[in-house]
C-alpha cells in the first residue's frame, strides 16, 4: 500500500523499494490511542494503512480543535515538532483501531539524501498537505458554516460516513448542536 503510494508520483524501483520495506516499521494503535501526545517531540511520520486518525489542539477552556484527519493512505505528523525536534502543541490519536507506518527523523533524512525519489515523492506530499491546509483556512475566513460542511462532505465523503458530529463540528469550528441545525437545512432546502 505504501509502496503504491509513491509509485503514484516517482515509481521506485527494486533497491528504493527494499529501504521503504527496511525504514517503515509497523504500529498498531487501539481506539483512543496516540501517536502523539501535547508536549512530546514528533518522532515519526505515519502513513495510515487502516484506521483514522484526527490531529487536535486543546484551548485554555480545555476545548478540542480538530486540525486534520488521515485515513487510509494519508499521512500525518506535527510537521513543526518533527522538523524542529522541539515539544508538540498537538495531539494525534486514533478515532478507530488503527495501522500505520512510520519512519523517524534520521531513517528519513537517510533516504532524502540517498534516493532522491523520496525527496521528491515527500515535497509532493507536504505541497499537498500545504494547500489543504491554505484552502481550509480561506474557508473558516471566507464561508459560512453551512457551506464549510458541504465542502468537507465533497472533498472527505469516507469521513462523514465515519466520524461523529463532534468531531467534524470541532473541525468546521462550530458547535454539534450548530451542525444538526446545518444538516437540518441542508435537508430542508433539497
Amino acid at each position: 500500500m505504501l509502496i503504491r503510494s509513491f509509485n503514484d508520483s516517482f515509481p521506485l524501483n527494486e533497491v528504493e523499494e527494499a529501504e521503504v520495506r527496511r525504514f517503515f516499521k509497523k504500529k498498531t494503535v487501539k481506539r483512543k490511542g496516540s501517536l502523539l501526545q501535547e508536549g512530546d517531540v514528533c518522532r515519526h511520520i505515519s502513513f495510515v494503512v487502516s484506521g483514522c486518525f484526527k490531529m487536535y489542539a486543546v484551548d485554555s477552556s480545555f476545548k478540542e480543535h480538530n486540525l486534520q484527519f488521515a485515513i487510509e493512505n494519508e499521512w500525518i505528523a506535527d510537521i513543526q515538532s518533527f522538523y524542529d525536534e522541539k515539544p508538540s502543541r498537538l495531539t494525534i490519536e486514533a478515532v478507530e483501531p488503527s495501522v500505520v507506518l512510520q519512519i523517524t527523523h534520521e531513517d528519513l533524512l537517510y533516504l532524502y539524501v540517498n534516493y532522491h525519489k523520496f525527496d521528491r515523492n515527500f515535497r509532493i506530499i507536504n505541497e499537498r498537505k500545504f494547500i489543504n491546509f491554505q484552502d481550509r483556512i480561506l474557508q473558516s475566513i471566507s464561508s459560512t458554516a453551512e457551506e464549510r460542511y458541504l465542502n468537507f462532505q465533497k472533498d472527505f465523503p469516507e469521513l462523514v460516513k465515519r466520524l461523529p458530529n463532534t468531531q467534524i463540528a470541532s473541525y468546521l469550528g462550530i458547535t454539534s448542536e450548530f451542525l444538526s441545525k446545518v444538516r437540518k437545512n441542508i435537508v430542508k432546502k433539497k
